[in-house]
């Protein structure tokens, strides 16, 4: 795994929400993180959150019913100012606890799930926020490290044996079922994991979008720990 801020060309380093948001992407840069060495027991606050499914949405109201120690108010304060910057800027964003995501085991030859390397796509211009306050942080690679699993020959040959319709809209049938946003890694690609605490954009493909998306994907929890992400 790549260090978040080693030299490299897809990641910007910026300083405030506002460099974040206000920062454009360009040629090969399409992440942009704000650095941060986060204050705060954020493991506090996990540990006393309820769990009710795999993957279980924590509203502001719920952070603020738990009682906490002065790290743990740290940590609190942290989380909601965020919400609150992503918010005012017009943002959506969720606080997720997470235990594991849903795995797509429906096809055996190809994995249209968040573990999967993928790129996220809109019909608006917006782009991709996400920190990780604890647990396995979320990863991402250089798009010349990755091809789009549609492309290579033995996965488009299955899915074209799944499609039953005329033969000039099969890319009509990949995109609508989104295996077109899911990538391959080359054998000696060197993931880049977005660390604890950094805000991070990442560009979305969508119609105005002036760089190629940012690949990324969801990591393999650490046994017996849960996750606590900020997305949207």
């Amino acid at each position: 795994m790549s260090n978040i801020f080693s030299e490299n060309n897809q990641i910007g380093r910026v300083s405030s929400f506002e460099e974040l948001v206000q920062t454009d992407f360009k040629g090969e840069k399409n992440a942009l993180c704000w650095d941060r060495n986060l204050e705060g027991d954020f493991k506090e606050i996990v540990t006393q959150l309820q769990l009710k499914e795999d993957v279980t949405e924590i509203y502001p109201e719920d952070l603020l019913a738990l009682q906490l120690s002065e790290k743990g108010n740290v940590a609190r304060a942290i989380i909601l100012n965020d919400f609150q910057l992503l918010s005012d800027y017009g943002a959506s964003p969720t606080l997720n606890l997470l235990k594991c995501y849903e795995r797509d085991d429906v096809f055996d030859f190809i994995a249209t799930d968040v573990y999967s390397y993928h790129v996220d796509r809109s019909p608006i211009a917006t782009d991709t926020f996400l920190c990780t306050y604890y647990g396995a942080a979320s990863e991402i690679i250089s798009n010349a490290q990755a091809q789009q699993k549609i492309l290579i020959p033995e996965i488009r040959a299955k899915l074209k044996e799944l499609y039953d319709g005329p033969a000039d809209e099969f890319d009509n049938f990949l995109r609508d079922n989104y295996f077109d946003l899911h990538y391959e890694v080359q054998s000696n690609a060197v993931p880049i994991v977005l660390g604890l605490g950094h805000l991070c954009r990442l560009a979305v493909d969508h119609p105005e979008q002036q760089v190629l998306p940012c690949i990324h994907r969801a990591p393999k929890e650490n046994e017996g720990e849960y996750r606590l992400l900020l997305i949207c």
